[in-house]
């Protein structure tokens, strides 16, 4: 395996780490909603805030331009 190879690797490997701690962060927060909205009589579920949640995530995806971005490699491909 090339160097580059394995700093591209670990480099997706603390990337993973710090997504499963901001996914764990959220599912906190996403809980204590629950917890808010129980303690306040209100539904847990709401469809419409839900769609609403996805919609956002999926304009700020296509927002980024992540799809186009190139690798940027020290070979130039």
């Amino acid at each position: 395996m090339t160097e580059e190879l394995t700093r591209i690797r670990d480099q997706i490997e603390a990337l993973d780490r710090r997504l499963i701690e901001l996914i764990a962060e959220r599912v906190r927060l996403a809980r204590c909603v629950g917890a808010a909205k129980r303690a306040s009589g209100l539904p847990t579920l709401d469809p419409a805030r839900e769609a609403a949640v996805v919609r956002r995530a999926g304009a700020v995806a296509r927002g980024s331009g992540w799809m186009t971005r190139a690798c940027a490699t020290s070979s130039g491909t």
